[in-house]
């Protein structure tokens, strides 16, 4: 019995079932980047050179279709094992433009093989034939995680190509920490409900506040679909109560409900205490379920008011209204809005260059599971960490919701960003970071996400012009080729 399933062998078993094209799901990025480079190694993989020169001339189309950056493409370290094979890894350490490529590649159903991981399922339509799936769990910032029914149902579903195929199969090569019977309960599960997303995060309740009051937005708020669910789920609670109440004897129950109803906790234990000792634990779990429906019921408005006072005691808000610090902060429509509000009020910005400018807000936009570049040179002085760690420990301690209190500020993100402003090209980028460890992917997601941060910036030129002017002049020194082509456009 192996102990794994490499490509080698998965591969070839699928051509000799006529199973291609597939895709193969990993959990990680690495194991993406291993079976790419397992596969280029292999002659068995090698595709007939008529396949290859076919394959080439579909990659340069392609590369024509979307005006592509030619020599990015054609020096990607995967590249030439791409073209030799037709198997290809695709996942979110990879340039956009790379995966693109090969979802087109996929979609003309030139590619023979294109190993993801589990995010692929979710985010891209484009099906194969054959589906392998080779973990039963995926792999997120805070580590291992089983996968859920829907996620299995994503992946599974890619099986079958609508006009080519009758039938799609899904296949299971379980990895040394995969258990196939987990991944067949897991098959069998029905898909989790569907839940609202929606809570009264700062950056909701600003620009709400731009066009109504508190009261308004209270109202609001007890209107949305997250109320109402919650306040379904409160209801059955309540009636799981009435019910287990309704299977007592008579007698019992009589007492149990004076016990209930009693509004005093002393005095309802007082009263089940004539009761028997299974009587007064169910009483306790009675009042418990009723505490929870209770909160439950009342989530939503208790969020908003937690907001708000958030934003009260930092003063984006007076009363039932905007202050002016909250006036020119609602227009900045992002996540981190507390953070970019309270960096400019503090006078951090005032001044700075362009390149200040952009280390500050690169700094607060990495994720501190990912890995940046170390320079020599550090743009953020540990005066200025020390201030903006202060800063955003400050907005993580309102507790308000949508606030993240672990997030941190990395120097090595502001580096990042600022090292490609100073960059020639992608080119020269790729080979520092190729150095360094870390993935064009995401040093490319970090360098879009901080040319959004500048670009609300922007639009504050009623009220801070210079950062306005000087914002705009820093987006667009680092949104530039491959990151200002159409296709990586996505974060804007």
């Amino acid at each position: 019995m192996r102990s794994e399933f490499e490509i080698s062998h998965i591969i070839p078993e699928l051509q000799r079932n006529n199973l291609l094209p597939a895709i193969v799901f990993r959990t990680s990025r690495s194991q993406c980047d291993v079976d790419a480079e397992r596969a280029a190694a292999s002659r068995e993989l090698r595709l007939p050179p008529p396949a290859q020169r076919e394959l080439r001339e579909t990659i340069h189309r392609i590369i024509d279709r979307y005006d592509m950056d030619r020599d990015l493409i054609l020096t990607h370290p995967q590249y030439q094992g791409l073209l030799q094979t037709g198997v290809g890894a695709h996942h979110a350490g990879q340039l956009l433009m790379w995966r693109l490529l090969l979802e087109e590649l996929m979609a003309e159903g030139i590619l023979k093989v294109l190993i993801a991981t589990g995010t692929v399922a979710a985010g891209v339509d484009f099906p194969a034939r054959t589906v392998v799936i080779t973990a039963h769990s995926r792999r997120g910032a805070e580590g291992f995680a089983s996968l859920t029914a829907a996620e299995l149902q994503q992946m599974s579903g890619r099986a079958g190509r609508r006009g080519k195929d009758t039938v799609g199969f899904c296949l299971v090569a379980p990895a040394p920490f995969c258990d196939a019977r987990t991944v067949l309960r897991i098959s069998k599960r029905p898909p989790e409900p569907l839940v609202s997303a929606y809570f009264p995060g700062p950056s909701t309740v600003l620009n709400l506040l731009r066009y109504r009051n508190v009261d308004d937005l209270r109202f609001t708020v007890s209107r949305s679909l997250a109320s109402y669910v919650d306040r379904r789920e409160a209801k059955k609670m309540l009636e799981d109560i009435q019910f287990q109440l309704s299977r007592l004897p008579e007698a019992q129950r009589a007492r149990l409900e004076t016990a209930f109803a009693a509004p005093d906790v002393e005095q309802s234990e007082e009263i089940a205490d004539h009761d028997n000792r299974e009587g007064r634990r169910l009483l306790k779990k009675l009042r418990r379920l009723r505490r929870q429906a209770v909160e439950l019921e009342r989530r939503q408005e208790l969020l908003l008011e937690s907001a708000l006072e958030g934003l009260q005691t930092l003063g984006y808000v007076e009363g039932a209204n905007l202050s002016t610090k909250g006036y020119w902060a609602a227009h900045l429509c992002t996540s981190v809005v507390l953070e970019m509000g309270e960096i400019i009020e503090s006078k951090i910005l005032d001044g700075a260059s362009a390149e200040k400018m952009t280390a500050v807000l690169a700094s607060i936009c990495g994720d501190d599971h990912r890995q940046y570049l170390e320079t020599k040179r550090q743009w953020l002085s540990k005066e200025e960490i020390q201030q903006l760690t202060t800063i955003v420990g400050r907005v993580g301690k309102t507790g308000m919701p949508g606030v993240s209190e672990s997030r941190k500020v990395l120097s090595a993100a502001a580096d990042t960003v600022v090292e490609w402003m100073h960059a020639e090209s992608w080119q020269q980028f790729r080979g520092i970071l190729t150095l360094s460890g870390v993935a064009e992917g995401d040093a490319a997601r970090l360098i879009t996400q901080t040319a959004e941060q500048l670009n609300q910036i922007t639009r504050l030129s009623e009220t801070h012009q210079a950062l306005a002017l000087r914002a705009e002049e820093a987006k667009r020194r680092i949104l530039r080729p491959p990151l200002t082509e159409v296709i990586n456009f996505e974060s804007f």
